[in-house]
């Protein structure tokens, strides 16, 4: 297939991150390799549960070999602790994959819904719904963090190579100025 890549979707959280690891490209069928969540203690020390988390996702790398690795970008939260927990979590997946040198995608919310429902105001459940027939699959994948990050794979799928075009032109003009 002409410009497939294999992305490594992550929905970044410290008691549980999703992982899902799907080939596709823009306009074509996505397939997946891989999905599931990699769990931490909540009662373990923070620096243990990002060792852990580390560890996890350097394994997943390793196996899957992905091309990019796609991840939530953090929003605002109300709950700041929250918000601390997931910005730490993605610092772990930018760091793991940038010590195996691959690129780096990050996505926000209203980005994945739009691509894989085409609304950027779904909820959950529509997205998790589309998820389940993009890689038709028997029954929806389990807990919703699964679901996330095999969301933000397909998005990354299907529209990373376009927000990579765009980056690199708007850089240029930036460089004309």
């Amino acid at each position: 297939m002409s410009g497939e890549r294999r992305v490594l979707g992550v929905d970044p959280g410290l008691t549980r991150c999703g992982v899902a690891v799907v080939d596709g490209a823009p306009g074509r069928r996505v397939s997946l390799h891989y999905i599931g969540v990699v769990r931490t203690a909540a009662d373990d020390p923070i620096e243990q549960r990002l060792v852990e988390l580390e560890r996890e996702l350097a394994a997943l790398v390793a196996e899957h070999r992905p091309d990019v690795v796609a991840v939530e970008r953090v929003f605002s939260q109300h709950n700041v602790r929250t918000a601390m927990a997931t910005a730490q979590a993605a610092a772990v997946a930018l760091l793991v994959a940038a010590r195996s040198g691959i690129d780096v995608a990050m996505h926000t919310p209203t980005e994945v819904k739009a691509a894989v429902t085409g609304s950027g105001r779904a909820d959950k459940a529509q997205v998790t719904a589309m998820v389940t027939r993009v890689l038709s699959l028997s029954k929806a994948p389990s807990p919703a963090d699964a679901a996330d990050a095999a969301a933000i794979a397909i998005c990354q799928a299907w529209r990373g190579a376009a927000t990579a075009r765009l980056d690199a032109a708007r850089e240029q003009m930036a460089a004309r100025r």
